[in-house]
């Protein structure tokens, strides 16, 4: 057995997974992969980037001191490798020099030599939907998994372990967009129209690079669709299992984006599973998830989402594993 981490640090929130890694022959992949920990703290990295371009110095100091807690459980932990990505705010951000160098003194203590790397959004959306679909049945295939991100989302379609028939990361998130449009709390309804028009501008570029008419199954992840699920559900508190492979239908999600984009953050907040530090943005991720129902209502005859917990955590430490040179 390896005991492995992945560590995802993304516009909003870093978060870490820890699991271990076991040979076995009943596997197709050859190793079964059990979760240890999983751990997220909303860190907003990508604070203010989209208009100064830069990494915000308080924003670095944020993460670094997230970063310093997962190392530490990392070696309590007994990892012995660790992967780190970055996406969006560290891939737009002019000074992220500084950045690295911090991931590279932190993480060195788990792993000489690692430190963080951009992806690229191809990648990301890869690692993605390997992590997405993990417990859903080859023959709900094929899938298109979203990915909806602080700074960016990732649409991708395929089948199970088969090439991409499609993927687009678009730059648009639930921070970027609360940021750049929906400034006030709550937004006004102009805020609300241009933030409906931008995204409706992605969409056009996100159809015209992924086969959306091909999937059977529209696969949701990350944390705007994760939080809509425990309200969709009336949930007294956050709980994963609960949400994992849960089903969203799109007449019904439509009632409650509509009270979730014209309530105010401290309204929001006032919800259990709402964590603090999403309570000003998930406004923003209910506009941009309305426009991608608008685009897959317009291409496929699906309505509705299937909710992952898993993700390009999940994508990420399948991916570590299979290059291991040997499993212990």
């Amino acid at each position: 057995m390896t005991r492995i981490a992945a560590v995802d640090c993304g516009t909003n929130s870093i978060r870490l997974l820890i699991s271990d890694i076991t040979r076995t022959s009943s596997a197709p992949s050859g190793f079964t992969a059990h979760e240890v920990t999983r751990r997220m703290e909303i860190v907003r990295l990508g604070q203010s980037v989209d208009a100064t371009g830069e990494l915000a110095p308080d924003a670095i100091e944020r993460t670094r001191r997230a970063l310093r807690n997962y190392v530490n459980i990392m070696k309590f932990e007994n990892v012995e490798k660790v992967r780190m990505v970055a996406t969006a705010a560290v891939r737009d951000a002019k000074n992220n020099r500084e950045f690295f160098a911090m991931t590279a003194e932190l993480l060195g203590e788990v792993e000489s030599g690692a430190q963080a790397e951009v992806i690229t959004g191809e990648e990301e959306a890869e690692l993605s939907f390997l992590g997405a679909v993990q417990d859903l049945a080859d023959d709900a295939g094929p899938f298109c998994v979203i990915d909806l991100g602080g700074g960016s989302t990732e649409f991708i379609v395929s089948e199970k372990g088969e090439e991409l028939l499609g993927a687009h990361s678009a730059a648009m998130g639930c921070v970027r967009i609360t940021e750049r449009m929906m400034p006030s709390d709550p937004p006004s309804e102009t805020e609300i129209e241009i933030a409906d028009d931008f995204v409706a501008e992605r969409m056009s570029e996100v159809e015209k690079l992924v086969p959306i008419d091909k999937a059977r199954t529209v696969v949701g992840c990350a944390g705007t669709f994760t939080t809509l699920s425990a309200l969709a559900q009336g949930l007294e508190h956050y709980d994963p299992e609960q949400i994992h492979g849960s089903v969203l239908r799109f007449a019904a999600l439509r009632v409650l984006l509509e009270q979730v984009i014209h309530t105010s953050a401290a309204q929001r907040a006032q919800n259990a599973v709402v964590h603090p530090g999403r309570a000003d943005v998930l406004g923003g991720g209910a506009v941009a998830v309305r426009g991608i129902m608008d685009m897959i209502e317009r291409h496929n005859g699906v309505r509705e989402f299937v909710i992952s917990e898993k993700d390009i955590l999940d994508g990420v430490i399948w991916k570590l594993a299979g290059t291991l040179p040997v499993l212990k």
